[in-house]
């Protein structure tokens, strides 16, 4: 048998930033990557869009330059694994080709039509439509319109020619794993943003017909479903051609960065946490069972395999808040400098709270209208303060989010951090401090989901059991709460949620000015 170590996954890991492509052994050595970024669109009524043509040709181009660059050979390719955004729209013709815009997860342009549809007054919804999807599937379509539902009932009604030129609305993973095979093929894990699925049954491979009614969306265009983890088929023989890797490679299905992330932290037991520090942050870990809490928007979908779950929830700004302060305040700084500067600050940043809410929230409070800032201000606050201020920030949410986590499961030993963020070591150290948790920081974090989409695809070929993981991983750091933090920070996050219940009648009466 051909070792690990010579056998590579073509991975991509789609950002909303853009395409990451891979070349990752099967042993999890990551060979070769680069990140090519894309542009998004803003426009009126809350649109967000972006080209998915350009992700694809991307990917065939930064695939070509990967085999030359890294000595890969293409007959070393033995399979192909997508993962990335979630909650993303492609319309695509038969074919697989776009015939529109991707509409991305933060366009609530569908926001009237989802309100009309099961729009209410209990927490936002009609109270029969909330208690079926949360019988049946455990989550239910936002109200915003921020998600596939909202996006085809958009297309629907404000753009019936995309629309009516579409064969399929698929996700973004299973968008690109259609470009690798010509075929169209979702599973309950990519599809698990639409809520259309009856998840009490893991094992039916279909949509609940009473959920996709009360949606209002096409059912003849929903992708049919596949069992997750499994081969889809092999690359197109024409594709494998244009980009050089072998014809034999086969394409697993498509998954969401929160499973790619699950699988590349190595925390797949149940109850095993990994929380993410990348543009957006979440804390996950696999469950055995179905359960929500639809108040603090906590849920478990479809896991990594046909037969478990995982903890779905998101907060919607984290590293882009360091990149927000970076752009507008610190511009003449990089990463590592911002956060050195940030080290100069006691720990509390001298009484100085940001919350980060620059682009509303979901979990543990639904509310699309908050907005973030500083607080505590005063004319002794200095530059480093504020860097740390923003760290803290994040950190605060995580701790408000994990309080909500460990009332929803039970959890187990360390939290295992991955994502962009986690490559500083102070943020690491903050997050541990803040929430009392021992951290692990996988070693190099920021391919944490590239390197899970290999594992999952070589799990998917029979390569890897998953018992195999949490110790294949390999860890660079373990950060343990510091005591002498705690008064501090207990002090300080006792006025966060604070925060947000006194200004949130602010948020939503600006929203609307």
């Amino acid at each position: 048998m051909t070792p690990r170590a010579d056998r590579v996954v073509l991975a991509v890991d789609l950002g909303t930033g853009g395409p990451k492509v891979g070349l990752v052994a099967l042993d999890g050595t990551v060979l070769w990557s680069d990140l090519i970024s894309v542009p998004t669109s803003y426009g009126p009524g809350g649109a967000a869009t972006q080209d998915a043509r350009l992700w694809w040709a991307i990917i065939r181009d930064a695939t070509r330059r990967g085999l030359a660059d890294s000595g890969v050979r293409g007959d070393q390719v033995a399979g192909v694994s997508i993962t990335g955004q979630w909650a993303s729209t492609v319309p695509v013709d038969a074919d697989g080709r776009p015939v529109g815009p991707c509409v991305m997860w933060m366009d609530t342009r569908g926001a009237p039509h989802s309100r009309k549809v099961f729009g209410g007054p209990l927490a936002g919804y009609r109270p029969r439509a909330l208690l079926s999807w949360l019988r049946r599937n455990g989550g239910i379509p936002s109200p915003s319109g921020d998600d596939p539902v909202g996006h085809m009932l958009h297309l629907q009604h404000d753009d019936p020619v995309v629309a009516g030129a579409a064969r399929w609305f698929l996700e973004p993973v299973d968008y690109l794993s259609m470009c690798f095979t010509g075929r169209a093929a979702a599973s309950r894990a990519s599809m698990m943003a639409s809520w259309l699925t009856d998840n009490r049954d893991l094992a039916v491979l279909d949509y609940d017909d009473v959920l996709v009614r009360l949606a209002g969306v096409e059912r003849a265009k929903l992708p049919p479903l596949v069992p997750t983890g499994s081969i889809i088929s092999r690359v197109a023989p024409a594709v494998a051609a244009e980009l050089g890797i072998s014809a034999a490679a086969q394409v697993v299905t498509g998954t969401p960065d929160m499973h790619s992330a699950a699988v590349g932290s190595g925390a797949v037991r149940p109850g095993e946490l990994h929380l993410t520090i990348s543009t957006t942050s979440w804390i996950s870990c696999p469950m055995t069972v179905k359960k929500t809490d639809a108040f603090h928007q906590l849920a478990t979908v479809p896991g990594l395999d046909p037969a478990s779950y995982l903890l779905v929830n998101n907060q919607d700004t984290a590293g882009r808040a360091l990149q927000w302060l970076r752009d507008n305040l610190f511009d003449d700084l990089d990463y590592p400098a911002l956060t050195a500067l940030a080290a100069g600050a006691p720990a509390g940043s001298n009484g100085v709270i940001f919350t980060p809410w620059l682009k509303g929230e979901h979990s543990p409070i639904d509310d699309r209208n908050a907005r973030g800032g500083f607080h505590n201000l005063s004319l002794d606050t200095t530059r480093a303060d504020l860097v740390r201020a923003v760290l803290e920030g994040v950190a605060y949410n995580s701790r408000w989010l994990l309080d909500c986590v460990n009332r929803f499961t039970t959890t187990t030993g360390p939290i295992r951090i991955v994502g962009g963020g986690a490559r500083s070591e102070l943020w690491c150290q903050i997050i541990a401090d803040v929430c009392g948790r021992t951290c692990e920081r996988v070693a190099d974090p920021l391919n944490a989901q590239l390197r899970g989409a290999a594992l999952f695809a070589g799990i998917g070929m029979g390569e890897l059991d998953r018992d195999e993981l949490h110790d294949l991983i390999p860890l660079d750091g373990v950060f343990e709460p510091d005591a002498g933090n705690r008064a501090a920070y207990d002090r300080l996050f006792a006025e966060f949620p604070r925060l947000y219940k006194t200004q949130k009648g602010m948020f939503a009466r600006l929203s609307r000015s």
